[in-house]
C-alpha cells in the first residue's frame, strides 16, 4: 500500500506542476498541441536554423507541436493557416492530427516501403534542417535507457547522411547521464559545429537536453 500511496502522491505532484506550468498555459493560449513547441522555438531563435524556403523534416513528430512551430515560422505572416514559404515533411510511428501545409507520413523510416514514400515526397530534394524529438519509453534502468536513446540519435544521424544537405543542421533530444558524453563525441565527429542547448521550456527537474549539429563532415 505504501508504494501505491507514494505513486499517487507523485502523480498528483506531476499533475499540479503540469497544470501550473507557464509553458503549458502559453501553449493552450497560442494553440500549440504541447509545450515542446517552445523548446524548438528557443533552439531555432538562438541559432537561426529555419529560414524561408527551407525543406525541414520532423522525425518523431506526433503529437505535432514541432510541426506547428515550423509551419508558423515558415509562414510569411507567422500564421497557423494560409501561405507557406517552404516544405515540411513529418514522420512518426504514431498517428498525428493534420497540421495545415505539413506532409505527414506514418510509419517507420527504417523500413524500405517508408523510405520509398519519403523519397517520393522529397522529389530529389535534400533537407535543410532535420529535427528529432524522438525519445524511447524510459525504463529507469540507466544503462538500458542510455542504449535506447543512443540508438534513436544514431538513426537520426544516419538519416541525415542521405537526406540532408552537407551544410544542413540536425536537432536531436538527448538526456544527461550515462552515454551523454559519447553522443557529444559522435556529434563532434559528424558535424563541424556542435551546440548543446537546454531550452527554458525544458523542465529543470528533467535531464532532457538537445544537441544541435551544423555542417556535416564529409
Amino acid at each position: 500500500m505504501k508504494v501505491k500511496t507514494q505513486s499517487k502522491k507523485v502523480n498528483k505532484a506531476w499533475l499540479n506542476d503540469h497544470v501550473n506550468d507557464p509553458y503549458v498555459k502559453l501553449a493552450t493560449r497560442e494553440g500549440y498541441r504541447a509545450r515542446a513547441a517552445y523548446k524548438l522555438k528557443e533552439i531555432d531563435e538562438t541559432l537561426g536554423l529555419v529560414k524561408p524556403g527551407h525543406l525541414v523534416v520532423d522525425l518523431g513528430s506526433a503529437p505535432g507541436a514541432w510541426s506547428q512551430y515550423l509551419r508558423r515560422k515558415m509562414s510569411p505572416s507567422g500564421a497557423a493557416i494560409g501561405e507557406l514559404n517552404g516544405t515540411i515533411v513529418a514522420l512518426d510511428l504514431l498517428p498525428m492530427a493534420p497540421v495545415e501545409g505539413v506532409q505527414f507520413l506514418q510509419g517507420d523510416f527504417r523500413e524500405p516501403e517508408m523510405l520509398a514514400r519519403l523519397t517520393e515526397v522529397l522529389q530529389g530534394r535534400l533537407a535543410d534542417v532535420v529535427v528529432s524529438d524522438m525519445a524511447p519509453n524510459l525504463s529507469g534502468i540507466e544503462s538500458a535507457d542510455a542504449s535506447r536513446v543512443a540508438h534513436l540519435v544514431e538513426l537520426a544521424l544516419e538519416f541525415t547522411q542521405t537526406h540532408m544537405k552537407p551544410e544542413g543542421a540536425l536537432v536531436v533530444k538527448v538526456f544527461h547521464g550515462s552515454g551523454y558524453n559519447e553522443l557529444v563525441k559522435l556529434f563532434k565527429a559528424s558535424f563541424r559545429t556542435v551546440k548543446p542547448i537546454k531550452p527554458k521550456a525544458s523542465r529543470d527537474k528533467s535531464s532532457e537536453t538537445f544537441l544541435v549539429g551544423m555542417g556535416r563532415k564529409t
